[in-house]
Formats: C-alpha cells, structure tokens, sequence
C-alpha cells in the first residue's frame, strides 16, 4: 500500500514532464560558433525544424555560414 501512494504520483508527474517537454533541435554550441540570435537560422526563436535561409545554408554546408550571403 505504501508504494502505491508514492509510486502513482511519480507516474503522473514523470507523465506530466514527458507530455510538456518540447523536442529541442538547435543546439546552444551552434550559437556560439555563429554569435547569431537562434532566430537567425529558425523562423522561431524556440529553433525547431523551420529553418529560415540562413539555417537551410548552415545545415547543407557542414555547418557553416561561411561564404553566406542575406537575400535582400
């Protein structure tokens, strides 16, 4: 009985953290190698999947902006 009354509430808080969590794709060393915002290369600030231009660049040339040029 006494593992039921500590073993249910881990179960549901261990839940609770699983389902809020949010899967992080942008890493911080990637910010300072770059010294850009992490909006530079994702459309939101959260990073993600949605790459801007510069992101789509940075991830298709071994991970460098070397070379990249802003479109106007």
């Amino acid at each position: 009985m006494k593992l039921i009354k500590f073993a249910i509430p881990a179960i549901v808080a261990g839940l609770g953290l699983l389902v809020t969590s949010t899967a992080s794709f942008a890493k911080p060393e990637d910010t300072k190698a770059t010294k850009k915002p992490c909006t530079f290369c994702h459309v939101t600030a959260k990073g993600g999947k949605d790459l801007t231009d510069a992101g789509k660049y940075y991830k298709d040339n071994a991970k460098s902006l070397e070379g990249y040029t802003p479109k106007k």
